[in-house]
């Protein structure tokens, strides 16, 4: 899952209007956000095996502290005192505590049975990445979704608050496509590398959302 998770964290503005989208982002996406820190430092381990599944060609062998319902329960509860402590907003940190643990119910969603529950239990996986064609579906209904309710959620401020965020969905559309039909990575370690750029996708949420207006206050 790649695009629903932007997805609900778009989405989330519309019962969450306080969160920054670069917050929210960040919660959707925290798993995967530090999942190649742990790869680069040995302690999680992937390959690349085209044909592993229809969509990805990635086997995830391990990441018992990212992915894992047990792990992301703790990273939920650590994220969501975070935010509360720092803005005082416990309404909006319940929301984004669901979107750090979303990231795992999707997963399972996407993935073969290779999800952890915890750390050496049983995995789960309902396989829809198995199916192009549903995967297509899915991804993109919860994409597209997303991004509709976070347009009339928190309506441009001004002009660059309207491109900034049509640039940011056709973006992560392009990726989310090279990465389905593009060739695979050429290695596990450049997978990881390229995996931290993620990051610049929470910037560029906090940069969309000082363009844009929650409704509410609108």
């Amino acid at each position: 899952m790649f695009l629903g998770h932007f997805g609900v964290a778009m989405a989330a503005k519309r019962v969450a209007p306080r969160p920054s989208l670069g917050t929210t982002i960040m919660a959707a996406q925290w798993a995967d956000g530090i999942w190649p820190v742990f790869v680069l430092l040995g302690l999680e381990h992937v390959e690349i095996e085209p044909g592993v599944t229809r969509v990805t060609p990635l086997d995830f062998v391990s990441y018992p502290y990212t992915h894992s319902l047990v792990a992301d329960i703790g990273w939920a509860a650590l994220f969501a005192l975070a935010y509360g402590r720092l803005r005082k907003d416990w309404r909006g940190a319940s929301w984004l505590a669901a979107l750090v643990l979303s990231h795992w119910v999707l997963d399972v969603v996407a993935h073969r049975p290779d999800m952890p529950t915890w750390p050496g239990g049983p995995k789960l996986g309902l396989g829809l990445w198995n199916s192009l064609p549903a995967t297509l579906i899915v991804e993109l209904a919860l994409f597209g979704i997303g991004a509709l309710l976070y347009a009339r959620a928190a309506p441009a401020r001004d002009r660059l608050g309207s491109l900034l965020f049509a640039a940011l969905v056709a973006v992560l559309a392009l990726i989310w496509l090279a990465s389905v039909f593009g060739p695979p990575p050429p290695s596990e370690r450049a997978l990881a590398v390229t995996g931290l750029l993620g990051w610049l996708f929470v910037a560029w949420g906090y940069w969309i959302d000082r363009h844009r207006v929650p409704a509410a206050t609108a």
